[in-house]
């Protein structure tokens, strides 16, 4: 039986083993996802590229081409200069552990292919895998990538492309004028360690065992440059002026300095802040002022009337002094004198009465 399946294997990949090529077999977790790249030749250019699942060709059932849509859990893209196109599968369940046909589709004749193995495994369990499958980096700078895994196996790191890996490295050494270190003092881990990068540094990678392959991209580019704005200070004299002949003139300099970015944005920071501050101090202060006036006024309609309409009253004593006995022997004849004091009581109101009314003296008499 194992005869037989390896012949369904084997067969359909013998007219591309030597124009396709592309990873043997790869671990991936659940719920991850894994991106595959497959090389072809200039023959195949522009040729319908499309993903199927199976265990043999002829059971293999189409996920995906080139010129559809990508879904979400399938998609495709073809760089056509580098002669590679990327599959990528998203999340990975168990069931989706399969067979997959990296495929050139061909109008008249077989189509040809390259099959890899994807096995998922649960949370941990993989045999060999990276942190990230895409890997970024500056002209004349360096990376790092680990690349974590499970067994005795010697790990190596390799460039691949066209027929296969070109060349690798199991501790140190170059590949394509890059040089490579590899660090192992981390049990389950090799840290690689690309420096003097340059543009050509850019493609895939990937560690491997030889039996698992955990291709990696790289992209290597130009370091973005950057701005600095000086800031720029001017100085403004101004003449001094004269105001007098005994002031003395005073010389008035200003400096002006363009804000930067960072203090024009707390200027507007503080500007937003007073002004929260102050518009409701402004409400408040004229609610105040409203109230206080129509309390003013309120209580001036409420004030007793004026006195312009009393009439000036004048208020007297009359005091009857009784005369001696020598007094009435003499004047005998006289009548009795009645005498009075009259005191006069101004009204504080300066108003001038009415012309119709008129002056009362009050008086009281008291005959003894």
């Amino acid at each position: 039986m194992a005869i037989f399946v390896s012949i369904f294997l084997i067969l359909p990949g013998l007219t591309g083993i030597h124009s396709i090529s592309t990873v043997s077999q790869v671990t991936v977790e659940e719920g991850g996802s894994i991106s595959i790249p497959c090389f072809y030749e200039s023959e195949y250019t522009d040729h319908v590229k499309y993903l199927c699942k199976g265990h043999t060709w002829d059971i293999c059932s189409y996920e995906i081409k080139t010129n559809e849509k990508s879904s979400t859990k399938y998609s495709v893209s073809d760089n056509k200069n580098q002669r590679m196109v990327t599959f990528i599968i998203n999340d990975l369940k168990t069931k989706d552990t399969n067979y997959y046909w990296c495929n050139m589709e061909i109008k008249r004749g077989p189509d040809d292919g390259k099959y890899f193995h994807v096995r998922v495994t649960g949370k941990g369990d993989a045999t060999l895998y990276v942190d990230s499958q895409k890997v970024t980096g500056f002209i004349g700078d360096q990376i790092t990538i680990d690349c974590h895994y499970r067994g005795s196996k010697q790990i190596k790191w390799c460039r691949t492309g066209g027929e296969g890996p070109t060349s690798c490295v199991t501790n140190s050494g170059k590949i394509d004028d890059t040089k490579v270190t590899i660090n192992r003092n981390t049990p389950g881990v090799i840290t690689v360690t690309m420096s003097e990068l340059r543009e050509r540094s850019s493609g895939w990678y990937w560690c491997t065992d030889e039996d698992l392959q955990m291709p990696v991209h790289v992209t290597i580019k130009e370091r973005p440059t950057t701005t600095t704005i000086a800031t720029t200070t001017t100085t403004t004299t101004i003449q001094p002026t004269t105001i007098s002949s005994t002031s003395k003139p005073v010389d008035h300099t200003y400096v002006s300095q363009e804000p930067t970015t960072e203090q024009t944005g707390t200027h507007s920071s503080s500007s937003n802040h007073l002004l929260s501050f102050i518009i409701p101090l402004c409400l408040l202060l004229l609610i105040v002022t409203v109230a206080v006036l129509t309390w003013f006024m309120l209580k001036r309609r409420k004030s007793p009337a004026t006195a312009e309409d009393e009439q000036t009253v004048t208020y007297s004593t009359v005091t009857h002094v009784r005369k001696t006995t020598a007094q009435q022997i003499n004047t005998e004849d006289e009548a009795d004198v009645m005498y009075s004091t009259v005191f006069y009581i101004a009204q504080q109101n300066t108003h001038q009465v009415e012309d119709k009314d008129e002056n009362v003296t009050y008086s009281t008499v008291v005959r003894h």
